[in-house]
């Protein structure tokens, strides 16, 4: 890893690692001996910057993002943002599931941000890296504090995720709705339980997450969802497509937005490790229509979203339209990286 004097503290014992990037003082590890924490790592770090400007060249619609985690106990076989694991030559495999890094100042450091005569005030995407309601946020609830600062300097802002998570913090969305500009998204990919319980192993079930859209719709929160990814030979059948849409608009959702699985590198490798083990007679036909690259082509791409934008219109759901809150599209970079690569994280 890249970090300095690393202190490592596990079942109340400590001891310094030698590796490059922080201080002593700047950096602990921490394991906890409970269930739902067994086999994972936390390195909490004081992060010198919270708000995170997105590279020029990137597609997103919003320019500032704020990511209190890295890593991802979600342990989705498929996310994007694995890759960026590697800059703190940490493992994107295992590694990226279990090897957890918080930045325990983040909610502190936002209000400072939020109040400095230099931020404007733009809209503040969160959970486009990685998940900020995993499974940690249930320890280290930095997700409050995040949300209570930008309530009170009334900064707009968006959440996606798949945690369930975020209905405890119910009341601060809604307080933050009443005077700002709020966009929730959900993701929802598949509603196949037999599918999840193996690519999504440590998310909540779909039907949970569709339970958490239809709660915070209930009180007065416009949620859309994601439907990502779809898996190409999966969970792209018809009738696959027709299930989920249709459980989509039961719960409520205000859009439903389908987005293809994508391979980039990093997840890519590690994907088609689990598809081999789990799918093997898919290996070749994954090659092949992913050959041109991370994206399957445009053609079946446009597929997918022909197929399910008639099923949201046959359910009475559509897409984002052009005056609800913002929705977060399928992410192209990991978006809490500096143009100029690892050695600038923005968790230092």
């Amino acid at each position: 890893m890249r970090w300095e004097n690393l202190t490592v503290e596990s079942d109340g014992h400590s001891r310094t690692a030698d590796v490059a990037l922080f201080g002593a003082d700047a950096v602990t590890t921490r394991t906890f001996d409970t269930p739902e924490f067994r086999g994972i790592t936390f390195h909490e770090v004081r992060a010198r910057s919270i708000i995170n400007r997105v590279p020029g060249a990137s597609r997103m619609p919003f320019e500032w993002t704020v990511n209190p985690y890295r890593g991802c106990s979600h342990a989705c076989v498929y996310c994007f943002a694995r890759k960026s694991h590697s800059y703190l030559d940490l493992d994107t495999g295992l590694g990226f599931d279990s090897q957890i890094v918080v930045k325990v100042n983040a909610p502190d450091l936002l209000r400072r941000q939020l109040g400095s005569r230099r931020w404007l005030g733009e809209h503040i995407a969160m959970g486009t890296n990685v998940d900020c309601y995993q499974r940690a946020e249930g320890r280290y609830r930095l997700m409050p504090g995040i949300l209570s600062a930008l309530r009170d300097h009334a900064n707009p802002f968006s959440i996606l995720t798949k945690g369930t998570l975020i209905l405890r913090d119910l009341d601060l969305l809604v307080q933050a709705s009443e005077v700002t500009d709020v966009g929730i998204s959900v993701s929802v990919g598949f509603t196949d339980p037999a599918l999840w319980r193996t690519v999504e192993p440590g998310t909540p079930s779909p039907e949970r997450r569709l339970d958490a859209v239809r709660t915070l719709t209930e009180h007065g929160i416009d949620v859309g969802v994601l439907m990502a990814p779809v898996i190409p030979f999966l969970s792209d059948h018809p009738a696959q497509l027709r299930a989920t849409v249709r459980a989509i608009a039961a719960s409520g959702a205000t859009s439903v937005t389908p987005l293809v699985l994508h391979l980039r590198p990093g997840a890519r490798e590690w994907f088609m490790a689990w598809l081999g083990q789990h799918h093997p007679h898919l290996v070749r036909r994954y090659e092949r229509l992913y050959a041109e690259g991370a994206y399957a082509p445009k053609w079946y791409q446009r597929r997918i979203t022909r197929q399910v934008h008639d099923l949201a219109q046959e359910y009475g759901i559509g897409p984002a339209r052009a005056g609800m809150p913002r929705r977060i599209p399928e992410p192209v970079e990991p978006v809490d990286e500096p143009v100029s690569g690892p050695t600038q994280l923005s968790l230092i």
